[in-house]
């Protein structure tokens, strides 16, 4: 590409993704879901989950009247996407942690790998994030980024050295000293799943940890499995250790010790676990609930975020993980989450904040900004420009490369979260190849093994087809011939019936499949960390090429469960 495509597509890729919000699609759907609920819900309510799709391990702080959130997002780039709120309720994206390529290399992430479980806190005027990167290629593990403003931008990344582990956390006690908590594989006793938490000493001035680090948590219940995601808070004189247990999945659950003295020993809560579903049974309509933070409002209310699953269709949830919030007081020195129920629920009474809603982003992106929308995200960090939004102004142009969406590689992929159960995608390309072996289209991605593929090839006859890549290997669903150069597609779900369209005259809907099974975009049966993406494709499929597409526009509309 031209060295001016090359500046522009890599200004799309960093600096200019923290100006998205507001510009086409502007921000992922889970910013407004809360607002759009908010016409119906009943007033002094709100409903969950409070970031709907693929938005796991929440971590929060506050900053005066303000609060902001972030969650995993393993492979997919730019990574761990934060939130801003005023009312807890209402959420903006505003940026992402990691936003730059020279950052961190995600190149030899596998799907299973990645940016795990951040934690975000305040302090001295300054934000810190905490984090994982699992299974990099350079082996570094646990690294701290931080900022002057959480929208960004981030520091290059501090590598602590001799820190293996995951989810990481920082404390700041109230007499000036820092500290970390981690969860590692037990040395001692080990079983299956049999992890602990150990505490360490933090030179915010060096950037490093010092001292020795020592354990001082292995799970509430014996034999536990899991225990991770630990944070440290200081209230009324006691040191609570708050962390998860159960893996994160159907016996995820919420725990917590005290101790008077940071390094322990720490008292386990004869009431643990403090929140779980796992008693609930399957059918239960919130499952997974676990791996949570907790934060103090102005008014003095103590509110808690944390991960669950909406199971639909059986059990699955191609949503992935999303983020809930659940109101908790404290007896006896110990916290209740819950009280009186003792389960997340999808509607709750509202924090005694000010409502404060954000202006609704758009349901289509006309691609005619500089800078893609935050809501967008490629697979691992591109290392070459494949898409512009220069070379066709008002369009979305992606460059085929020879990388697939069923490698574990960087495919020419654009994609965005799957938001609602019910919803609705279209978008209209230009594909002027003549190649058999190029196709371009919209994708549905759960990982490289587990995907749809709608796309076009042109050749001696030009098709668009649907391909199901299930257990890694590919199957055509179906293949319809087109005459026209331009294209719609719609992508139309209810539930995990999954409608595949086309048209070469707006709105003239021609079925390719329908009640297409969705399935394999849900844990469940692909395995994984993630939830379910719908985007833009672009392949060569292994051989050189200077073909492209170009995408007019792309509108996701969630719709109403039935």
């Amino acid at each position: 590409m031209r060295e001016s495509a090359y500046r522009i597509a890599f200004s799309i890729l960093c600096v200019c993704l923290i100006a998205g919000f507001g510009t086409g699609m502007a921000a992922d759907r889970a910013m407004s879901a809360a607002g759009n609920r908010a016409a119906t819900k009943p007033a002094g309510t709100f409903s969950n989950p409070i970031l709907c799709g693929f938005y796991p391990d929440p971590s929060i702080c506050r900053r005066g009247d303000d609060y902001y959130l972030v969650n995993s997002s393993f492979e997919y780039f730019p990574g761990l996407p934060v939130f801003h709120s005023r009312d807890l309720v209402n959420w903006r994206q505003i940026g992402h942690v990691i936003s730059r390529p020279s950052q961190l290399d995600l190149d030899s992430v596998p799907p299973l790998g990645g940016l795990y479980a951040p934690t975000i806190r305040f302090h001295g005027g300054t934000f810190y994030v905490v984090n994982t990167l699992s299974r990099g290629e350079e082996r570094k593990t646990n690294f701290i980024v931080t900022a002057a403003d959480p929208a960004g931008p981030w520091s290059q990344p501090y590598w602590l050295n001799d820190a293996p582990g995951i989810d990481p956390s920082l404390f700041f006690d109230d007499d000036g000293r820092a500290w970390y908590t981690v969860s590692r594989h037990a040395f001692e006793g080990h079983y299956r799943g049999h992890t602990e938490i150990r505490l360490q000493e933090f030179d915010c001035a060096a950037m490093r940890l010092v001292g020795e680090s020592q354990v001082v948590w292995d799970g509430a219940l014996s034999g536990a499995a899991y225990s991770e995601g630990p944070h440290m808070y200081k209230i009324d004189g006691w040191y609570y250790l708050l962390t998860a247990e159960g893996g994160t999945g159907h016996d995820h659950a919420v725990v917590v010790a005290r101790s008077k003295n940071i390094a322990g020993p720490y008292q386990n809560n004869p009431r643990n676990p403090i929140l779980t579903h796992r008693h609930l049974g399957l059918e239960y309509p919130i499952v997974g609930a676990g791996h949570a933070d907790i934060v103090q409002t102005q008014k003095g209310e103590w509110w808690m975020v944390l991960l669950a699953m909406r199971p639909y269709g059986g059990y699955y949830y191609n949503l992935g993980r999303e983020t809930f919030l659940a109101p908790m007081t404290w007896e006896d020195g110990w916290p209740v989450v819950c009280p009186g129920i003792g389960r997340v629920e999808f509607s709750n009474p509202a924090p005694d904040l000010p409502e404060h809603p954000w202006p609704l982003p758009a349901q289509r992106d006309d691609f005619d900004s500089s800078g893609l929308a935050l809501c967008w995200n490629f697979i691992r960090i591109p290392r070459d420009t494949f898409c512009s939004l220069s070379e066709h102004p008002g369009f979305l142009r992606v460059h085929l490369t020879p990388r697939m969406l069923t490698e574990p590689t960087n495919p020419a992929f654009i994609g965005r979260r799957q938001q609602h159960r019910n919803f609705c995608a279209t978008t209209v390309m230009e594909f002027s190849s003549n190649k058999p072996s190029e196709c371009a289209g919209m994708a549905l991605v759960q990982n490289p093994r587990y995907n749809f593929r709608f796309v076009v090839t042109r050749g001696e006859r030009a098709a668009i087809s649907l391909v199901q890549c299930k257990n890694g290997r590919d199957s055509v669903i179906r293949a319809v011939p087109i005459i026209g150069k331009r294209i719609f597609m719609k992508v139309q779900a209810h539930g995990q019936d999954y409608g595949f369209y086309i048209a070469e005259q707006p709105e003239q809907w021609k079925p390719v499949a329908e009640k297409v099974d969705g399935r394999i975009l849900s844990t469940p049966e692909a395995g994984g960390f993630v939830g379910a993406y719908i985007g833009l494709y672009a392949s060569s499929n292994g051989q050189t090429s200077d073909a492209y597409a170009d995408f007019d526009w792309f509108e996701y509309q969630g719709m109403k469960d039935k």
